[in-house]
């Protein structure tokens, strides 16, 4: 199976359970925040004091996933992921990372980045990628309706438009885009787990190396 098959094939997975799959993740997780230290691998290319964290801070997993608003595939694996953790209780966290490659991506993460000011990242983020179709256009995004999802998730539009454009937020992106370049990240979604590239592409095959993971840090009998 090729990976446009895959990607295909797990959107319509990812269609069918995003809101039930972003439902049971938001009444178990608290908001994103800050990562306070390096992901376990000790790469400090992978998760940065800026990066947006999901789950316990203290999970001895760590995904760290490449992603682009306006990428189908990441729309796709976002309850996919969402449910594994939700499985897995304490035992993981996920560390989002921006890789702006589609047109009018980079503008989509200056909204996610503008609703962490006001404590919005997670509704806005789910609102953009249930709204992907209609403002996500490859090649022609419609950025004022990703404005408009966000506000219906709440976002103070003024402000956020303010924040958005601010410093540091370019400064947010131009290190996450450092970053994809330095790990060699080419498409999204793009995960690490424990600093350990994902080779098997496919919802199985995050599931197994997630699952090694937690494995290897369980005492041994």
């Amino acid at each position: 199976m090729n990976r446009r098959t895959l990607v295909l094939a797990t959107a319509a997975v990812g269609i069918a359970v995003f809101a039930g799959g972003a439902a049971i993740y938001s009444g178990n997780t608290p908001a994103p925040a800050p990562v306070p230290g390096p992901a376990p691998s000790g790469n400090d290319t992978l998760v940065r004091m800026h990066s947006p964290v999901m789950g316990p801070v203290a999970a001895p997993v760590t995904i760290v996933e490449f992603f682009d608003p306006s990428c189908e595939a990441c729309r796709a694996f976002y309850p996919i992921v969402k449910q594994m953790m939700a499985q897995t209780g304490p035992s993981v966290r996920l560390v989002l990372r921006y890789a702006a490659f589609h047109k009018g991506s980079d503008e989509a993460v200056r909204i996610l980045e503008a609703a962490r000011k006001q404590n919005r990242f997670q509704p806005v983020l789910e609102a953009l990628l249930a709204q992907q179709p209609v403002w996500a256009a490859h090649g022609e995004p419609d950025l004022e309706k990703a404005w408009q999802a966000a506000a219906s998730a709440g976002l103070d539009l003024d402000q956020a438009r303010r924040d958005a454009a601010s410093p540091a937020v370019d400064a947010v992106l131009a290190q996450d885009m450092a970053d994809v370049r330095i790990n060699k990240v080419e498409q999204t979604p793009t995960f690490f787990v424990n600093g350990k590239p994902l080779t098997e592409f496919s919802p199985q095959g995050l599931y197994n190396l997630v699952k090694a993971e937690i494995d290897a840090t369980k005492p041994s009998s």
